[in-house]
């Protein structure tokens, strides 16, 4: 097999590939051996029909396209590797014409093909990075310790009017011009005054009602409401309520301590301390975050890339691919929910087109990083990370190998952890 390669514009190339008239030859002796397997003729059993006999009948063009098919993703992988390229696309095959070919005939086609980009880098050590605070206040903790007391409030009944932040207890039922519409009643209903449960305007009207109160409330759908019918419509609710409550917190003492159940803390000290080592290592990991992201973000936008638009096409492919599932595991249609928001497809592409560029950038950067640095993978990190796939999956490390017989792609994924690692010790934190 020979290989030309050709420059046809930045980040394309075509191949022009020639396989040797006995490789071709081979090809269409299995070619025969497939389609022969369908083929009847008369004073032959189904199959059986011999290969001379054939090509009178059929011609040997007959066997072309399946020779073809089974040649081309033998060699082009062959040819790729010998180009010493990096195809970022499925290629553009172009054959030649059958009067070309033929047995004892070298067969030539070309594969045009997108690859990936050069990177040139720019300013990537000595990043300035302004590093965020890890302290934690006093009153940070005391928010969390009020949040764990509002979330453990009792609801109380109220003599007096309902105020915001109170609950009520409520029936009712919505009508436009005067007819009762769908969707719009409920019994025993408890709403949240100051929630934004209800569309703009119900829930504060309610503002001042009392138990055994009843209100007309006359409201306005919004422009973007989903129900056709209603948006833009005003309506009017007739609202009962039956009951007003409030939340009564529970008092801060080692009891209410006790009673989150949580291990070796039954003190309010205890608590606090809990909480301040909790906000602590989170504030610490968010720092740690903001360092990386921001060295990466740096470096990749000093860098000089031209990314070939099929890359981002298959990289918000992947995307969506991703959005899908998760949408699945939580037993929710990707389609239906996107028409239910006024959504398509389309639309959504566009949106994940921006991330998908940052995300290529980001890796191709870091790539060229990990080879200009010359960062290697040793033996003890491709087995660890080999240890950590298997206990993610539940398999046996040797399962993993026989998974991945051709660690390459694990490398790399090591090689621009580690080149992260290398442009975070490399900056500066201010």
């Amino acid at each position: 097999m020979t290989v030309k390669y050709e420059k046809i514009e930045e980040n394309k190339v075509k191949l022009t590939i020639t396989v040797e008239a006995e490789e071709f030859n081979k090809a269409l002796d299995v070619a025969f051996e497939k389609v022969v397997k369908d083929v009847s003729l008369p004073g032959f059993r189904k199959g059986k029909v011999p290969r001379y006999i054939f090509e009178r009948r059929f011609g040997e063009a007959a066997l072309y396209e399946e020779a073809i098919n089974y040649l081309i993703p033998r060699v082009y992988p062959k040819a790729v590797q010998e180009a010493n390229i990096q195809p970022v696309a499925q290629p553009e095959i172009d054959i030649p014409n059958p009067e070309e070919m033929g047995k004892d005939k070298p067969f030539t086609f070309t594969a045009t093909v997108f690859v990936k980009p050069a990177v040139t880098l720019g300013e990537y050590k000595g990043i300035e990075v302004k590093q965020l605070s890890t302290e934690v206040t006093e009153e940070e903790v005391n928010q969390e310790i009020d949040r764990l007391l509002n979330q453990h409030a009792e609801l109380v009944l109220k003599e007096a009017p309902a105020e915001n932040g109170d609950t009520v207890i409520i029936d009712f039922e919505g009508f436009k011009d005067g007819v009762a519409f769908e969707g719009g009643k409920g019994t025993n209903y408890s709403l949240k005054l100051g929630s934004q449960t209800f569309i703009p305007g119900f829930e504060e009207q309610l503002i001042g009602i009392q138990a055994g109160e009843e209100r007309k409330i006359n409201v306005t759908f919004p422009e973007d409401y989903p129900n056709d019918e209603l948006k833009g419509q005003e309506v009017t609710f007739n609202v009962v309520c039956h009951e007003v409550k409030y939340e009564q917190k529970p008092e801060l003492n080692d009891d209410f301590v006790k009673e989150l159940n949580r291990e070796n803390i039954n003190t309010v000290e205890e608590l606090r301390n809990s909480i301040r080592d909790t906000f602590k290592a989170r504030k610490e990991q968010e720092a740690k975050n903001h360092v990386i992201d921001t060295v990466v973000d740096i470096a990749a936008n000093n860098a000089q890339i031209n990314i070939p638009e099929v890359m981002i096409e298959n990289e918000v492919e992947e995307m969506i691919h991703n959005t899908e599932h998760r949408f699945e595991h939580q037993g929710i249609n990707l389609d239906l929910y996107l028409q239910y928001i006024g959504s398509s497809r389309e639309r959504l592409k566009e949106q994940f087109k921006p991330e998908a560029e940052k995300r290529i950038r980001y890796n191709l950067t870091l790539e060229k990083i990990a080879e200009v640095e010359n960062i290697q993978v040793s033996e003890d990190e491709l087995n660890e990370e080999l240890k950590n796939i298997a206990d993610y999956y539940n398999m046996s490390v040797e399962e993993v190998k026989k998974a991945f017989p051709n660690t390459k792609d694990i490398e790399d994924s090591i090689k621009i952890r580690k080149a992260v690692d290398f442009l975070v010790d490399n900056a500066v934190k201010l």
